[in-house]
């Protein structure tokens, strides 16, 4: 075969049925009578958006820093202990720790929500803890975000597919959460990164 000649068939990239109403899995055709299909198309889209919420945990009421707190400097210990309680001595101590700069960047921007749900319990973020929410960040691929999908309000890991449409990712190896991808007939807004968490045990 001369070598001007081209070889052709084999599977192209990016060929194939592109998935439709924001359906990640394998599709079929099927036949419908032409007056239903605007009907048929709502259904999906319906169908898409109530297996969004499913992998979804909303969170909790907002909070916001209060207005007059005042400076609370803690003694932050050097000692690196498993397990007991570290020398009051003074040598011991490396710094001062004041909670409220450690997790608020900018309190005008700042405000909490509280986790609700598993969803993200593989980077921490456990039923009743208080996510930290900075409304002044711009949010970049991998960050933890509160976002709004629909009206309800759910952090998760910020994502992109190949084609640069933004995706949702849980935080839970068992399973039970699939990524939440978002079509252009959704609600979408990021309100906010993650910056750090905090709990009380008792």
């Amino acid at each position: 075969m001369s070598d001007s000649i081209k070889s052709h068939g084999g599977k192209r990239p990016g060929a194939g049925r592109k998935p439709a109403h924001g359906v990640s899995e394998p599709t079929t055709v099927i036949r419908v009578p032409a007056s239903t299909t605007a009907t048929v198309k709502d259904f999906v889209s319906a169908l898409v958006k109530r297996r969004a919420t499913e992998n979804m945990d909303v969170v909790g009421a907002f909070e916001y820093p209060a207005a007059d707190s005042t400076a609370l400097e803690l003694p932050l210990y050097s000692s690196k202990v498993p397990a007991g309680v570290p020398s009051a001595a003074d040598d011991h101590v490396e710094q001062r720790l004041d909670p409220n700069h450690f997790l608020i960047e900018d309190n005008d921007s700042t405000f909490f929500v509280t986790i609700q749900g598993y969803s993200m319990i593989d980077v921490g973020l456990m039923p009743g803890d208080k996510a930290v929410v900075n409304r002044s960040r711009v949010a970049s691929v991998g960050d933890i975000v509160l976002a709004m999908i629909d009206g309800e309000f759910t952090i998760k890991t910020l994502g992109k597919t190949k084609s640069g449409a933004p995706r949702l990712l849980p935080a839970n190896s068992s399973g039970s959460y699939s990524p939440i991808e978002i079509s252009g007939d959704m609600q979408f807004e990021i309100w906010g990164v993650v910056t750090g968490s905090f709990r009380r045990f008792k």
